[in-house]
């Protein structure tokens, strides 16, 4: 699979990594139900062995990056990586796994001490020794002042680097008009851009993608797929978690769609590339359940795809507004 630079971090990562939010989850639906009960984000039975198996295949499918965070599956993520990590230590120098501080699910808190609290579990939990790269997470509705202080997350990851647990800082919150207010402050060296970055959705272009540049921040592409729409095409009655895809959407997936058969392009490869064929996008991360997910993905990251076919898909690259439930 084809590597790229994220930013300034110097690190190199694959094209396509691996989402973990609903790893280990056995059905779409189900992965759906789990994200859209308030307050219970495990609300489904989950198959640690299935994630932990997925885990394996992404990274032996060329995944260099897995994106984690203990707010997924209330930590039961990270816990599946590290299940796999030591299933299989060879992966270790392999892939590069990355994870957020500042939310848990009984502990959303971005002060200093917490943070050094969630990185201290999250090692724990991964298996692992240090990170190269930390996210502070979802730090809507706190005050900037708060995070980006000497008590705040910030100040706790300026100790850890200089304790030498992390090398890298990043934002990543799925908003990303909080995300741009951290990039814009040319304090963090990568950002995980969920919601903003996409075959139908491009609104990163006004002020993420500019930011980023002036900075040199890596980006990391979230929600390449479009919630598996832009995998699988409209499936009826499949739940989208939290979006409302309209019919003039749906048509025009669909018109992706026939221009891939058309030429002989996965529209999964085609969603996934297309991301990163932007300068600064470094990686996407799509979510994967199980084995096969992670397979799928790993498989299009690693497609051939013809400049032809880029040129017959412009046309059809439109941004859409986002439409929630």
């Amino acid at each position: 699979m084809q590597t790229k630079k994220l930013g300034r971090t110097g690190l190199e990562v694959s094209i396509v990594g691996l989402g973990t939010a609903f790893l280990g989850i056995p059905g779409a639906n189900e992965a759906a139900r789990a994200y859209s009960v308030p307050g219970a984000p495990w609300d489904v039975a989950l198959d640690p062995e299935m994630g932990a198996q997925a885990v394996i295949a992404a990274i032996e499918g060329g995944c260099t990056l897995v994106d984690t965070a203990p707010l997924y599956l209330a930590t039961e993520s990270e816990r599946m990586i590290g299940h796999a990590l030591r299933q299989r230590p060879d992966l270790k120098s392999r892939v590069t796994v990355t994870t957020k501080v500042g939310q848990l699910y009984n502990d959303i808190d971005h002060s200093r001490d917490a943070v050094l609290r969630h990185v201290e579990g999250s090692l724990d939990r991964l298996g692992l020794e240090r990170f190269d790269l930390l996210y502070i997470h979802d730090a809507m509705d706190v005050p900037m002042e708060r995070v980006m202080g000497g008590d705040g997350a910030l100040g706790a990851l300026r100790q850890l680097q200089d304790e030498g647990v992390v090398t890298w800082v990043g934002t990543a919150s799925n908003v990303p008009a909080t995300n741009v207010e951290y990039i814009e402050t040319g304090a963090f060296d990568a950002a995980v851009i969920p919601e903003c970055w996409s075959l139908l959705n491009q609104s990163a272009a006004e002020r993420i993608l500019p930011a980023a540049e002036k900075h040199g921040v890596g980006l990391v592409g979230a929600t390449p797929l479009e919630r598996g729409l832009l995998a699988t095409g409209q499936v009826r009655g499949r739940n989208y978690l939290a979006r409302r895809f309209t019919p003039e959407v749906m048509d025009h997936v669909a018109r992706i769609q026939g221009l891939c058969a058309d030429h002989g392009v996965a529209m999964n490869a085609a969603a996934l590339q297309w991301c990163t064929r932007h300068p600064l996008v470094a990686s996407t991360i799509p979510g994967a359940r199980t084995t096969a997910e992670a397979e799928a993905n790993a498989v299009a990251g690693s497609a051939s795809i013809p400049e032809a076919f880029w040129q017959d898909l412009e046309p059809l690259v439109r941004h859409f507004p986002v439409s929630e439930v």
